[in-house]
């Protein structure tokens, strides 16, 4: 039996993920309760918004940033 054969018995459910999702969740409850309108400097204009809408969008961009920063590369 080779060892690709064999499970490796690693459980879903790990500290470090667990960790994160907390995090997520903790996150997205932070955006839903600030609901208020801001005046946010975007490099040149002033855009008014939900801060709900503002937070939202740095959260993607950071998922999106650790998504392209810790993707696992095909072994070669």
């Amino acid at each position: 039996m080779s060892p690709k054969d064999v499970s490796s018995g690693t459980s879903a459910f790990t500290p470090a993920r667990i960790a994160v999702t907390l995090l997520a969740v903790l996150a997205i409850v932070f955006i839903c309760v600030n609901t208020d309108e801001v005046t946010i400097r975007v490099i040149i204009p002033k855009v008014t918004m939900p801060l709900w809408a503002a937070l939202l969008g740095v959260f993607l961009a950071g998922l999106l940033c650790g998504a392209y920063l810790f993707r696992r590369r095909a072994p070669k």
